[in-house]
């Protein structure tokens, strides 16, 4: 395995947590300006998650941090984030979440992973996954690629 392909990263650690929603593609734009809406965390990543209203990420350049997740609901949750180029792991207590981009011939390899930790969630995330799973993964990647195209 290429270890310094994070999309091929990400494929590998989204079949090792059996994450519900998986989605790669290509995207016909620059890196750079795909990378830059998906590393923006706090200010795009509620434009990409429809049930997030905030994610707040404190300030500074360090590639590991912890941010605060808050629902359209209210509800919160911590996260611990490892952002470097082309990367993104954001981990909680029941979530694991996951971007990766990569330069290609024309454009930009994208993929996104969500997946729950606990083993006893997993049978209903499975159901959902199975059943919204996909389409959620495209719908991630299509708001990414338009949130991209006014940068």
């Amino acid at each position: 395995m290429n270890s310094s392909d994070p999309v091929l990263r990400l494929r590998v650690l989204a079949a090792g947590l059996h994450a519900g929603l998986y989605a790669e593609e290509h995207l016909a734009l620059p890196y750079d300006r795909v990378w830059t809406v998906v590393a923006d965390l706090e200010a795009e990543l509620p434009h990409l998650v429809p049930f997030l209203r905030e994610f707040r990420v404190p300030p500074g350049d360090a590639d590991r941090k912890r941010a605060l997740a808050v629902g359209r609901s209210g509800l919160t949750e911590s996260f611990e984030v490892r952002l470097s180029p082309g990367w993104c792991l954001m981990q909680s207590r029941l979530i694991v979440g996951g971007m990766a981009a990569v330069p290609e011939a024309g454009g930009t390899r994208f993929a996104v992973l969500g997946a729950t930790r606990p083993t006893a969630l997993r049978p209903a995330q499975w159901i959902y996954d199975r059943l919204l799973g996909e389409r959620r993964g495209r719908a991630f990647t299509r708001r990414v690629a338009e949130r991209a195209v006014l940068r």
